[in-house]
Formats: C-alpha cells, structure tokens, sequence
C-alpha cells in the first residue's frame, strides 16, 4: 500500500477545522493506506511553550486523534520527539537548504512579522518537516493549503539529496481533498480557523461543551442580507457556516440553502449549532474514556516502536551515502 504520513502540533486546542480539514480524511486514508500520524511536538516549540501545557497537550492531541476514530490496529500514532532520527535528519538536511529558500517562506514572513527577535527555529522549521516526511519516503501528505509552499521545499530536497547521493527518497505528494480542506474562522472568513488565533470566538474547540458551541455559533460573524446562499465570494461569512454545516449535518449546500430559504440566519445557525454538538458529542464520550484508563501511552509506545524500525533504516542509509562512519 502507499505510505501517508502527517501529523498535527501539539499546540493549542484542536479545532473543528483541525478535525473537517485533516483528521477526517486520516481515517477514511488508513482503510486504504499505511498511514503514520504523529504529535508534532519539536514543531510546536519553535515559538515558546509552557512546560506542562505542552505535555498536556501533546497527549490531548494523540486522545483526540484515536477518539476521531484513527484506529491504532491499521495506523502508527506517534509523538514525534520519541524517535529521535526526525531531529538528526532535519539538521541534515537544514545543511543542504539554501538561506534563500527558507526566507522565501510566507509562513515565516507571517510569523516573524512585526518581532524584534525570531528564534532560529521558525526559521529553520520547513526543513524539519522535510526530515518528517522523507523519513518514512512518504508517498501522500494529507496538508492544508498553507503548507504547499514547504511541501515543494521536501520534494525540492528529496531531489537535490537525489542528484547529489543517488536515488534514494521517494518524491511526495500533496494530499489536498478539494472539499472541506479550509474551515475558516468564525469571526473572519478570510482567515483560516485556527488554534492560534488568540481570540476563543474564532474557532469551535473539539472539546467545547455544548452550550459553548451554541454561543459561538449565535456570535458568528454574518454578511449583510438575510439569505441562506452560498456564494464565497460575495457572502463569504455564510458561505464557510453552510461548509460547516454541510460537513456536520451530511447536507448538500443546495439542500441547506433549500432548507433555510427565507428564514434568515436565526434559524439557520440555531440548527448548525445543534449539528455540531450532535457531531462532537461522541468523539467527546471517547476522549473522556481515553485520557481516564490512561491507554493513551500505551498507543504512543506501540507507535513510536513501530515508525522507529522504519526511521532508524532511513536515517543509517542516508548518514551512509553521505559518507559518515557508522558505528559497527
């Protein structure tokens, strides 16, 4: 089977974007894939992170994985910072990056916009999610759309390490599903709904109670009008909540506009906001379940002991052609 590999920071709270956009499509891709799916902890701390939240969270994120329905007897699940050759192939491959490249990254420029200081990790971020994914010589990379730009920079590395050692890496591809691949926030629709954001109203958490949910959703930001229409470029507010609601209710978007023509929005975002509580309801049973019997390290041992066999092999043969002396 081709080999997926992708992963999610163990940064903040998962989002109902997080869960459309990335972990829906990880479990319908393990029924017909290998699929490796890690906590990206060395990513997370490229910019500063409290201690115990990010233990905290990095266990968060692997429960709330396994709850989505990722199931541990078809996938690895993995804290990336538990096999240590993704550190050791990312400085290798940082050598081979050209400053030039690095800086062209928007996110950086995002990131490091309007800072006196930048820590070198942000900097040198793109180049590790290369070893993340050239490590396994990953054959799709389920990302977001934000994430294309450092997936031609892994393909550009896995070619250039290529030319120079032989052929060794699997060129990867993106894995972009056209549907549901952007949820945007709540309170901007031309910004993508994110864990980061420092506003709590612009995203629906995976582990909001219902109430919670229910306020946000009445708080969301609205076009003018009243009509129920998709149509992102003229009503792009109401066009990312019928997304949303598309998503959670398994409705087309001429079903939904069908359904609220000439109700308004009051009606329509007082259903959305029950779909969305009946979809996380579930996954939030099976996360309380997961996180209290504490099977959550157990999945995390088996994980890393089953992407290390596979790591290690890469990281020896690439230091080989490389001409490091191995230890014998």
């Amino acid at each position: 089977m081709s080999r997926v590999l992708s992963g999610i920071q163990a940064s903040g709270q998962l989002t109902l974007g997080n869960y459309i956009g990335a972990i829906q499509n990880f479990v319908k891709l393990q029924d017909t894939h290998e699929c490796f799916f890690m906590v990206v902890d060395l990513h997370a701390i490229t910019v500063p992170q409290e201690p115990a939240a990010l233990r905290e969270q990095t266990e968060s994120v692997a429960a709330l994985f396994i709850a989505a329905g990722i199931d541990p007897a078809k996938s690895s699940v993995f804290v990336q910072s538990h096999v240590s050759a993704h550190a050791e192939l990312g400085w290798l491959f940082t050598t081979m990056a050209y400053m030039g490249e690095l800086e062209r990254m928007t996110q950086f420029k995002d990131k490091s916009s309007g800072k006196d200081s930048i820590g070198a990790g942000l900097f040198v971020y793109p180049t590790l999610m290369a070893a993340d994914i050239l490590l396994y010589n990953a054959d799709l990379v389920p990302v977001g759309d934000d994430q294309k730009q450092h997936m031609e920079l892994t393909r550009d590395l896995a070619q250039r390490f290529n030319a120079r050692f032989g052929d060794y890496f699997t060129i990867p591809e993106a894995y972009i599903p056209k549907v549901g691949a952007r949820i945007m926030s709540l309170d901007d629709a031309s910004k993508k709904m994110s864990k980061s954001n420092p506003n709590p109203a612009s995203y629906i958490a995976l582990l909001d109670p219902p109430d919670v949910i229910r306020k946000k959703i009445s708080r969301a930001t609205t076009d003018s009008g009243r009509e129920v229409k998709f149509n992102p470029a003229e009503k792009p507010e109401v066009s990312n909540l019928m997304s949303i609601y598309s998503h959670c209710a398994g409705l087309t978007l001429e079903e939904i506009e069908a359904r609220y023509e000439g109700q308004g929005y009051g009606a329509f975002k007082k259903d959305l906001a029950e779909h969305i509580v009946a979809t996380l309801e579930p996954l939030q049973a099976k996360y309380a379940e997961i996180r209290s019997s504490g099977a959550i390290h157990d999945i995390l041992k088996q994980g890393a002991e089953q992407v290390s066999v596979v790591a290690n092999r890469t990281l020896r043969d690439v230091k080989e052609r490389m001409g490091f002396v191995m230890p014998r």
